[in-house]
């Protein structure tokens, strides 16, 4: 996305640091824009979703990649150049039975 990124990460220890994972992202890709682009990347601060067990991976993984076509920049998922995965072949990925829902997009119970 232009404004802003997706980002499903998966901590493979119990002591993971999301904090620290965040603040060393964003510092490194930051260093790199800048030098690049010579302006500031990130806001200071940002949005998390923590998954439980319950949670369908596969789901909130095609809820990131189908984002762009939502968003009206492409036709399909395949088509956006800045989708992709380190660990899915992603474009041969079985959709999910059920779609995922971010809980602040859910509808509240009245």
């Amino acid at each position: 996305m232009p404004n802003h990124l997706h980002i499903l990460v998966h901590g493979m220890q119990p002591a993971v640091n999301l904090l620290g994972f965040v603040r060393v992202f964003k510092s490194r890709t930051a260093f790199e824009f800048k030098k690049t682009g010579g302006r500031r990347l990130w806001e200071m601060s940002y949005y998390d979703h923590i998954l439980r067990k319950s949670d369908d991976l596969g789901g909130v993984a095609c809820y990131i990649w189908a984002n762009p076509v939502r968003a009206g920049l492409c036709a399909n998922t395949k088509e956006y150049l800045f989708s992709g995965s380190a660990i899915v072949d992603w474009m041969n990925a079985k959709k999910p039975d059920a779609e995922f829902m971010p809980p602040w997009k859910q509808p509240r119970p009245v």
